[in-house]
């Protein structure tokens, strides 16, 4: 066999190989699906509230000044642990001890006048007895008896006045003497300073309101989170429920706790209704400050082994079917007035993943074909969703979407085969 007969043989093998696997690749892509599909399996799902908090320490005392004075000295700075009792600020005491002083010189004075008016009161009753005496004697008239009478009851009355005086001017002294005390201002509680308002020198005016001089946080390992969760969520917390939560100094860590508290008090912010749930944590390790900002998440419900579906599923509608749910969306949309603001919290199952308990159509490719399937859905996690029950199986091909250019193929009908095809991709409805 020459060599061009050779060459000529391996050509045309070439060229009927080539031929083969063009039948072939057109026979197969003919029976490819149009559809995009997922399927079925068992996961664990777990279902959480998001929301964002501030952490606050449990017990926060604000230490103030119920005079005004000068700051003469400070006895802590930021970060210092006080005791209770424990001495912080001294206010400048002259004033004050000069208040003191001029106060006990009116108690002195007010029980000279007591003692005066004893000294009358006696002379009085002397001269009421004589005038007694001679009166029965009828060597006075009943005009001189009536004025001594007269004179010692007035100073009778007279002793009460200055009783009255010298209480007075000893409570006088009693408060000059507790407002020299406020001067030295104390630690309430036992903690850490967090807050310095004040240095030296200034001067605080407690006229109208005690000043702050101190933040002290009791005890910092323990601490709250303080979260603002939406009247959508508030139904999924519960006290004693367990949270977990990161903050942006440590990213890569997550932080537990539980619910102490849901206050029925309602904040409501440009129609948007929040309450507040107070999360309770530990905080040996003093990692977290007050103040740091959480991003919380409360453990709503947690399943293993479950059958799921991806939420893109749920949301699936054939092509026929597109237009019609578009138009009752737009009515649904126009019924429904915007709310204006965003919510501050979010469920995890938000956007079509499908709430606890309700029924949906889904629909799962077989022989090539769309099959509508009813299910009852349960838990979601944001991407996929629990299904409680249905006529589906593990490893079933869901539909969560169609190839590209299928679509436009239905429209205008049977493709032409010789014609290139766009490249796949995947157009979510």
């Amino acid at each position: 066999m020459t060599r061009k007969r050779v060459i000529a043989l391996t050509a045309a093998l070439l060229l009927v190989a080539v031929a083969a696997f063009e039948f072939w690749r057109f026979g197969n892509s003919a029976k490819e699906s149009s559809y995009v599909t997922m399927p079925v399996q068992r996961n664990n799902i777990t279902q959480v509230v998001s929301s964002t908090g501030t952490l606050q320490a449990v017990v926060t005392v604000q230490v103030g000044s119920q005079v005004s004075g000068t700051i003469d000295k400070l006895f802590a700075d930021f970060n210092t642990k006080v005791k209770a009792g424990q001495v912080v600020v001294q206010l400048n005491q002259d004033k004050f001890k000069a208040s003191v002083d001029q106060g006990r010189a009116n108690v002195l004075a007010a029980q000279s006048n007591l003692a005066k008016a004893k000294v009358s009161v006696a002379d009085a009753l002397r001269t009421l007895e004589r005038n007694r005496e001679l009166r029965k004697r009828d060597l006075t008239a009943q005009s001189e008896l009536d004025a001594a009478q007269t004179a010692y009851d007035a100073a009778l009355a007279q002793v009460e006045v200055n009783k009255a005086q010298v209480a007075q001017a000893q409570a006088a002294l009693n408060q000059t003497e507790v407002d020299l005390d406020n001067t030295t201002i104390r630690s309430p509680v036992e903690g850490i300073v967090i807050s310095r308002n004040v240095d030296v020198g200034q001067t605080v005016a407690a006229s109208l309101q005690a000043p702050t001089l101190f933040t002290i946080a009791n005890d910092l390992s323990k601490m709250e989170v303080h979260t603002s969760v939406d009247e959508a969520d508030v139904g999924n917390i519960w006290e004693g429920q367990e949270v977990t939560f990161t903050v942006d100094a440590y990213p890569a860590r997550r932080f537990t706790g539980k619910v102490h508290q849901v206050r029925n008090a309602a904040t409501v912010v440009q129609n948007v209704v929040t309450y507040n749930a107070v999360v309770r944590i530990d905080n040996k390790e003093l990692l977290l400050k007050p103040g740091m900002t959480a991003n919380v998440q409360f453990l709503v419900s947690q399943k293993e082994g479950v059958l799921t579906i991806p939420n893109m599923a749920v949301r699936f509608k054939p092509p026929e079917q597109k237009d019609e749910a578009q138009e009752l969306l737009r009515q649904e949309q126009s019924r429904a007035a915007p709310r204006v603001g965003a919510r501050r919290t979010s469920r995890s199952g938000g956007g079509g993943g499908g709430g606890g308990g309700r029924r949906v159509r889904i629909y799962v490719l077989k022989n090539l074909k769309a099959q509508p399937v009813e299910v009852q859905l349960g838990i979601t996690d944001g991407s996929k969703t629990e299904v409680r029950d249905g006529e589906l199986n593990e490893n079933d091909a869901v539909i969560i979407g169609m190839a590209s250019g299928a679509s436009a193929q239905s429209k205008a009908g049977v493709a032409n085969p010789f014609q290139p095809q766009q490249p796949r991709g995947f157009g979510f409805r």
